[in-house]
Order: C-alpha cells, then structure tokens, then sequence
C-alpha cells in the first residue's frame, strides 16, 4: 500500500489506525478465537478482502429453477464463463479490437462462483430484481428515449435524421455514456473516475477504531473510494444534506456491522434508484478467512418489493500493496482526450472538413471512423503538396 493511502485511512479513522494495526500485530500469539476479536472488544473484520466473484447478481433464466449448482455443475460453468472472449474477442477492424482494452486491464478476474449459487440475490426467492413500479418504468423510459434519440442516424443507432434532442439536457442527471461530448457530465461516471455503492466484486479493506470502521474500495480503473462509518449511535443527517454514496451510520447486532444508508443524491443510479434509495449493509465475519457481505435495496418509488443479495468475501494477504489507492482522477487523460477530440471535430466540420459529429457513434463503440473523413484528408494532403504556398 503507499503511503498516501495509508495516510488517508488513518486520517479518516482519526487515529484508529494505530490501534487496529497493534491488534494485527498480537495476533500471531493470540489465542485463535481472540482473533476474531478487538482489543476493545467488537467484532473484528479487519484485513484485506475479495469480493470478486463470476456469479451474476440476477439468475439467468436457463437456472431459473436452480439456485445452487452441484459441484460438477458449477466447474463446467466456471470454465464456460472463463472460455469466452470478452475484451480479447477480434474483429476485421484493428481499431475497435483495442477498444475497451485499457479498461479491461484493470477488471478483476474471478475465478468460481460464490457458494456455487446462480444469482448474488438471495431474496427474492427467484434470484430477480423485483419489477419496477410504474413511475420507475416511466423514468426509465425517458432516459432511454434521450440516449438513443442522440443515437439515431447513426451506425449504432436507429434509422433517422439528426434528433434536436442533441441541443437539449437529459431528462434526468446522465450517469450513461451518451452520444454526446459537450462536457464531463456527458459521459458515464466510470469516465468521470466517479464509483459509488453498492461496489460489488472490488477488493476492499476494513480498519476499524472504537466507535467507527473504516473501508476503502479498490476497483475500476482507479475508481477507488474510502468510507467512515460511525458506529457510536450517532443519528442520521438532516434529510436535505445529500451526498453520492449517502449518509452511513453502523451499530452492532451480536457479531454482525449493520450500516444504514440514506441520504443519497440524484446524480448517481442503481438500478433506476436514486435519491430515495435505501441500504442496509450487514458485515458478518463467519471465520478467518470468510466474511459474509449482506446488502438489502430498498426504494418503493423504484422498486415493488425490497430485495437482498448477498457475497462472501475471502481474506486476503495482509502484506503492503495489496490494495491501491485512487489515482484516476490524478490526470484522468482518458477524459481530456475524449474532450479534446470532440473540440477538434467540431472544429473541422465548422471549416466543412470530416464529417457531422452528431453522425458518429460514440456511445455504444460501433463507430470507430473518430469524425475524420479519411479520403477527403488524404486528398486535402495531395492538394496542398500540388500547390506549395
């Protein structure tokens, strides 16, 4: 780990680091069941931990009547999974073969399935999100009307002239990436260096002091984020106080963390939930090298029913650089060249060069031409090499 990050936790723990650190460091003496024990007595989920898993949050429908798979079962789905292409698939077009491949790098490769299970959610019973309630039906529609409106006469979009709606917001705050670059909030959070929760299949670690936990998240690209949980009965804030990953506030149940969130704002989406979303996060450590992840979605403006997942994280080595601390937005280039390239699109189809860029897809990767009439550039190249200034 750097010393950055380690300065950020401890920061954030305000000095509970030292603590959970010396309480490391007694272990290797201790009797095994104090281990999984405090100096101060709580429960102890401190340490490195995996949360990477090929198990899907919802069931497919060819498992629609299996929720466990056999051994057997399970290791041919593993080496099914693990079989298929993905970033590494290849195309006739060399361009869009490398397309992805930055993020890809970063992805963290499962390797089995949790508890060999066909869906992370555990309730409801048929491992499926429950059905959207009307208004969510409503607001998602609006949204996917904008994104393919923006879309349409495009090589991955719909048939169509240009949409006026290019000169218009979205209907509600984008988290997607639009066929649009006129700034960040156009593209999705990922390419903004923005992550929120519920961050399932991260690496995290957990550092606790008396009174509150601390956890960081290492995921995406450097997507990464910490959080401080008071555990010391504290009561939410204000309801107008809003933040993206919401206001936590944890308490104890026998060995279980329990950590309430609400207060998240509208600029962040799962699943269609918004600012009314509502988590509760249960963190069960069920033996040395197992904790129990349990997240519960409630938003009856979203959803028709709550629902429950649930994701066994694994221990891992508790040595230096194991996990990372964020660094995308440290010169996050990814999105100034997205930016960048816009402008200089624009600016060449104003002087009547390349082509209309709200003719090219730069949402969904089918188009990989980068605005640039390549025949035409070619041509003003011979023209200005005829004819010398």
């Amino acid at each position: 780990m750097t010393s950055r990050l380690v300065a950020l936790i401890g920061a954030l723990v305000l000095g509970g680091l030292a603590v959970a650190l010396h309480a490391q460091s007694g272990q290797a003496t201790a009797n095994p069941k104090q281990q999984l024990r405090t100096p101060w007595g709580d429960p102890d989920l401190q340490g490195n931990w995996d949360g990477g898993t090929l198990t899907p949050v919802q069931r497919p429908a060819r498992f629609a009547d299996k929720p466990v798979l056999t051994p057997e079962e399970a290791k041919k789905v593993v080496a099914e999974v693990l079989g298929r292409p993905g970033q590494e698939r290849r195309s006739s077009n060399p361009e869009k073969d490398v397309q992805g491949a930055y993020n890809a790098f970063f992805n963290i490769i499962a390797s089995d399935l949790s508890d060999g299970r066909t869906s992370l959610i555990i309730d409801p019973p048929d491992g499926k999100i429950p059905p959207l309630t009307p208004e969510a039906r409503k607001r998602a529609d609006a949204q996917r009307e904008f994104l393919q409106a923006l879309l349409q006469g495009t090589v991955g979009g719909r048939p169509g002239p240009i949409s006026p709606k290019h000169e218009e917001p979205p209907p509600y705050y984008n988290t997607s990436r639009m066929n649009r670059a006129d700034g960040p909030e156009d593209r999705a959070l990922g390419e903004r260096c923005i992550n929120f929760l519920p961050n399932l299949g991260a690496v995290y670690q957990i550092v606790q002091s008396p009174g509150q936990v601390g956890i960081y998240h290492d995921s995406g690209q450097g997507s990464g984020f910490a959080r401080v949980i008071p555990v010391n009965g504290s009561q939410h804030v204000p309801s107008r106080i809003r933040f993206w990953n919401g206001d936590a506030r944890g308490r104890w149940e026998g060995d279980t963390l329990v950590v309430d969130i609400t207060n998240f704002n509208h600029k962040r989406d799962f699943q269609g939930s918004r600012e009314n979303l509502h988590m509760v996060e249960r963190f069960r450590r069920v033996s040395a090298n197992r904790l129990e992840y349990t997240l519960t979605v409630d938003d009856p403006t979203t959803f028709t029913r709550s629902w429950t997942l649930m994701v066994p994280w694994k221990k891992q080595s508790d040595k230096a650089n194991q996990v990372y601390e964020s660094s995308c937005h440290e010169g996050n280039y990814g999105l100034m060249g997205i930016l960048a390239n816009m402008r200089y699109v624009d600016s060449r189809f104003k002087e009547g060069k390349g082509r209309d860029p709200r003719t090219m897809d730069n949402a969904t990767g089918a188009d990989t031409g980068g605005g640039i009439d390549i025949d035409r550039t070619a041509q003003e190249a011979q023209e200005k090499a005829n004819n010398p200034k």
